[in-house]
């Protein structure tokens, strides 16, 4: 063999072995990654069936139900527009309370309701996933649009 048919050769090789070795490094990586989606889009049925995602928003105010083992949680996220229930056998972070901020990982049942199998709190006052942030004001915005100008032109009180 000449010395351009051995470097063209190696060349092949390493560039085939590249190949393979992004192949499974991507395959990997899909196979982890858990897309985020607004309570909103979940319920127009954009939630991937069957495969894991992420849910984010607020935890309704009144919705935390715990049963009588103690670790089983059902709760309501909310991004203002629309409410999903989310069920979860676990132990619920500290900072975990109705009002606040929460990403739920897990997949839909076949009953309409999200079964969490993480649940991520916020952790501190000011903050919000940015992906639930931008869903709730997705939300507010999309209801704000829908309310018409003769509504919010009330007459003023007269002290």
């Amino acid at each position: 063999m000449k010395t351009r048919h051995k470097k063209l050769a190696l060349i092949g090789g390493a560039l085939a072995i590249l190949g393979i070795i992004a192949a499974l490094v991507l395959n990997a990586l899909n196979s982890n990654i858990a897309l985020y989606i607004s309570p909103t889009d979940v319920a127009a049925g954009k939630a991937p069936v069957g495969k894991p995602f992420r849910i984010g928003g607020l935890v309704k105010e009144d919705s935390v139900a715990r049963e009588a083992d103690g670790v089983t949680i059902r709760f309501v996220v909310t991004d203002t527009a629309k409410d999903i229930t989310v069920n979860y056998k676990g132990i619920l972070p500290d900072l975990f309370k109705e009002g606040k901020g929460v990403v739920a990982q897990g997949k839909m049942t076949e009953a309409g309701t999200f079964s969490a199998s993480e649940v991520l709190a916020k952790h501190d006052e000011n903050y919000m996933p940015p992906e639930a942030a931008k869903a709730v004001d997705d939300a507010q915005k999309a209801a704000n649009k829908h309310v018409s100008p003769s509504s919010l032109s009330q007459p003023k009180a007269s002290y």
